[in-house]
């Protein structure tokens, strides 16, 4: 093995991308699914904890038929809480953009701005955010994401499936990414 990548060869290139790829199958998974679960002491004066929130998003967006990207997604979509509040949104899109498709990603990174939408004017913003987006292919599935799954999931009393539950799709999610950069 080299000490410098400068001296790397194929074969150390093609050993590093093979123990990348068993790393992936494995430790990838275990990471957002004990993410998720720390989500479970971030409340932030919502009724609801984090991970309580994103369980039942993902949940609505199961029920709903959602496919495994658009489950996950809704599952990861505050998952940036964990290191940023403001740029929370900005934070899960970039852990989500190597294994989902381009309009999950927007959808995730922009969630925020759709769900102006409903509080925004009480903190003297403008609730039309998600307008500046109307025109871009991702928007359709920005509404659902917030509209359909995100804003109403703040029920502590809602009947939530539970983290465990969602593995098989954040591994089939997480498992195989779609992109390397």
């Amino acid at each position: 093995m080299f000490t410098t990548m400068t001296e790397g060869t194929r074969e150390d290139w093609g050993h590093i991308a093979r123990e990348h790829a068993v790393h992936q199958k494995s430790a990838a998974v275990e990471q957002i699914m004990e993410s998720l679960a720390r989500l479970d002491k971030i409340e932030v004066g919502f009724a609801a904890t984090q991970l309580g929130h994103s369980l039942m998003a993902a949940t609505l967006a199961r029920r709903s038929g959602a496919s495994d990207e658009e489950v996950v997604a809704a599952l990861c979509h505050d998952l940036g809480k964990l290191m940023s509040i403001p740029n929370h949104g900005a934070i899960a899109a970039e852990i989500l953009k190597p294994y989902v498709r381009e309009d999950i990603y927007h959808a995730v990174k922009h969630h925020q701005a759709f769900q102006g939408k409903y509080y925004y004017e009480y903190l003297g913003q403008s609730p039309n955010l998600r307008d500046d987006f109307a025109s871009e292919p991702w928007y359709d599935f920005a509404v659902k994401l917030v509209d359909e799954w995100d804003c109403p999931a703040f029920d502590p009393n809602f009947p939530a499936d539970s983290l465990e539950s969602f593995r098989p799709e954040v591994t089939r999610v997480f498992s195989n990414p779609k992109r390397v950069i």
